[in-house]
């Protein structure tokens, strides 16, 4: 990863994406951005697409940054400047078993997360916007939308990882390399 300085964590919820990208920029002294803070205000209001844009771009717009998504309305900000996409292609069983894990923990000890908000029982099972069903109505668009990408000479360079241990091998090669 000599060089990369720019690099987005792909995939779908549970993945992992976050923990990754954080180690990611950890490993290479770049700034972490963990997307879902951009994404979501107190209370779950979802930020306005305009302002999600702008703040994507003003991530984007520096020299180095790691980021753990690439919502489809805003995309094309990070594709047209990084150097790196880190694709988290997991079997469904993986990611959603690691997503209810997620879930069961944060809310049975109250972790807060995306700015302040915290998952429940009903929003994590029964809301319309359930990060379960999202799991389910995104897997296989961002299952093609990476592999799309890890097949097109003319994207950006894509590690497509296929499990828990293909991250691990990866992240031991990877080395102790600064950006």
């Amino acid at each position: 990863m000599r060089g990369m300085r720019r690099i987005m964590v792909y995939g779908v919820s549970g993945a992992g994406k976050s923990t990754l990208a954080e180690r990611i920029g950890e490993r290479l002294g770049v700034p972490y951005h963990p997307i879902d803070d951009l994404t979501w205000e107190p209370g779950w209001v979802e930020v306005p697409d305009e302002i999600q844009r702008a703040r994507i771009t003003a991530i984007c717009d520096g020299d180095a940054w790691v980021i753990d998504a690439g919502y489809g309305r805003w995309v094309d900000i990070p594709m047209a400047r990084v150097d790196l996409i880190v694709g988290l292609d997991f079997p469904r069983w993986v990611s959603l078993g690691r997503l209810l894990r997620r879930s069961v923990i944060r809310i049975v000890t109250h972790e807060p997360i995306c700015n302040g908000n915290y998952e429940s029982i009903r929003k994590t099972l029964f809301a319309s916007d359930s990060i379960l069903r999202w799991h389910f109505r995104k897997f296989k668009h961002n299952q093609r939308r990476m592999r799309a990408w890890h097949a097109d000479p003319g994207k950006p360079p894509v590690v497509l990882l296929t499990s828990p241990a293909g991250v691990e091998r990866w992240w031991s090669g990877v080395g102790n390399v600064s950006a």
